[in-house]
């Protein structure tokens, strides 16, 4: 029994002693401290710090993310090499050599304002990069690197300022001009009077005319002559940021648009066509005096800018176009009218009920435009009507002449002929008269008349110019009949012919005796 309790006793001592040696080694356990590697999450968020997988960016410091210009990570190396570009020169040939030496440093340009280091290592396949400053001490060197971009920047965007053409300055609140570029500085001094600096505050090259937002186009008075420009101001705060763009070209298109307008409408005011110009909607868009004299349409119309067809529409209406048989027929004839013009086909001649001919043409214009010009020819059409009935009134004239009559031009073409010369020569040369010379007819007489050379004398004289003396001649027919040819100048270097054939009696004499036989042998 004694024995028993001794054991029991032993055991719980065992189990006290392991327990509070459990206890003791957790305790120890957790009070261990196990140094951590560095990593770029354990930085300051001022240092420059990048991590790269190949050319695949892993991880940045907050500093060193806003000097990388912002895009994909895959594509970050690249965009590192050409920010780092200007301050490492040969930055990418020399981190090519990185994963066979391991780490480096890169010393930044000589002669920088702020002086870098660039320190690369490569470990398990990853890059690292760090830029140090070059003679601060390493809490300053992300704010070193951060300032010496920011530098590049205001220097860059100063240069930018400076030579820029635009001119650009800065209003306080007051209006005083609290900062300029070089081109505003330029003027500002060219307009000094002689003997005075440039002081503060700047001059006021435009005063405060221009108000707010883009103002109207205001002239700058120089010396060499005025420049106009366009003004804008933009508020920013209780300040405001004005720029003037030059107009000088802008205003001398504009004049000479102007003037070219002004001259093409008063060119159009003394046109006694009537012109109408659609633009691409087919909307008129320009007309001149002529137009509302021929169509008489009122101008309280035309300057509503009508369609082109509300306008023939207005012109139907007043009886100013021919009216067709029925009103689908009419359409038609507008839908051809607009294609026909398009295409710079379109000419036509309008007779119109009141009496009036007009000329009608079409033509297309750039930009889709269309111009049509109405012209009054009915003194054109008098005149050519009267021109013709003289014509018919002289063509039956001599056809009512008993001898055979030809009339030659200058050239020797045959201008007109009669009935009785068609009879007489069995041919009527009319029919081709581009054809009819005094050769061809010549050469037709001598083939129906005995050998003669007067024929010859009749080409000599018909193409002769100068004075001419009137003359006769005879020949024979085939037939035997006697034709008295006499051959008269006219005025314009024109000739008449007459051909006189013998009476029926005397042809039938000298077909008794047998000469009509011995002529035709």
């Amino acid at each position: 029994m004694t024995i028993e309790w001794s054991m029991a006793l032993g055991l719980a001592l065992s189990a006290c002693l392991v327990a509070m040696a459990a206890v003791l080694l957790v305790t120890a356990w957790q009070g261990r401290q196990i140094p951590r590697v560095p990593s770029v999450f354990d930085q300051s968020p001022s240092r420059v710090v990048y991590l790269f997988d190949g050319e695949r960016l892993v991880d940045a410091s907050p500093a060193a993310r806003a000097l990388l210009p912002e895009g994909e990570d895959s594509r970050a190396w690249s965009r590192l090499l050409a920010r780092f570009a200007q301050d490492f020169p040969n930055l990418s040939d020399s981190l090519a050599s990185l994963p066979r030496v391991g780490q480096m440093q890169i010393a930044s340009r000589p002669g920088s304002a702020s002086p870098l280091i660039l320190k690369a290592e490569h470990v398990a396949g990853l890059t690292r990069l760090t830029v140090l400053a070059g003679q601060e001490e390493e809490a300053r060197q992300g704010d070193a690197a951060t300032t010496a971009a920011l530098s590049q920047e205001v220097m860059a965007q100063r240069t930018v300022l400076s030579r820029a053409p635009v001119l650009m300055w800065k209003e306080s609140a007051e209006g005083n001009v609290i900062w300029a570029n070089h081109a505003y500085l330029i003027r500002a001094i060219e307009l000094l009077p002689e003997g005075e600096d440039l002081s503060w505050p700047l001059p006021q090259l435009f005063g405060q005319e221009a108000g707010k937002g883009r103002a109207p186009r205001l002239k700058l008075q120089m010396p060499s002559g005025a420049e106009w420009f366009d003004l804008v101001r933009m508020p920013s705060g209780d300040e405001t940021l004005c720029y003037a763009l030059a107009a000088d070209k802008a205003v001398q298109a504009e004049t000479a648009l102007r003037e070219f307008m002004q001259t093409l409408t008063k060119t159009f005011a003394d046109l006694p066509i009537g012109l109408a110009i659609f633009d691409r909607s087919r909307c008129l868009q320009m007309f001149n005096p002529a137009l509302t004299d021929l169509t008489t349409l009122p101008p309280e119309l035309l300057i509503s800018r009508p369609t082109l067809n509300a306008f023939l529409d207005a012109m139907r209406a007043r009886a100013m176009i021919p009216e067709p048989r029925d009103y689908r027929s009419w359409r038609k004839q507008l839908a051809r009218l607009e294609e026909e013009a398009t295409m710079g086909l379109f000419e036509e001649t309008w007779s119109l009920p009141g009496g009036q001919t007009y000329r009608v043409i079409g033509r297309p214009h750039p930009n889709g435009a269309l111009a049509f010009m109405f012209e009054d020819i009915s003194n054109e059409m008098s005149r050519t009507r009267r021109y013709r009935a003289d014509v018919e009134l002289g063509q039956s004239v001599i056809d009512a002449v008993e001898d055979a009559v030809a009339v030659f031009s200058q050239g020797g073409q045959l201008v007109m002929s009669n009935h009785a010369y068609a009879r007489l020569w069995q041919h009527d040369p009319q029919v081709l008269l581009s054809e009819a010379s005094v050769s061809t007819l010549c050469a037709w007489w001598r083939d129906h008349a005995a050998p003669t050379l007067l024929w010859d004398d009749a080409i000599d004289y018909v193409t002769s110019s100068g004075d001419r003396t009137p003359w006769e001649g005879e020949v024979r027919l085939l037939d035997g009949r006697l034709v008295m040819c006499r051959f008269r100048p006219l005025t314009g270097g024109a000739t008449l012919i007459t051909f006189r054939a013998q009476t029926s009696a005397s042809f039938a004499a000298v077909r008794d005796t047998g000469a009509l036989g011995l002529l035709t042998a």
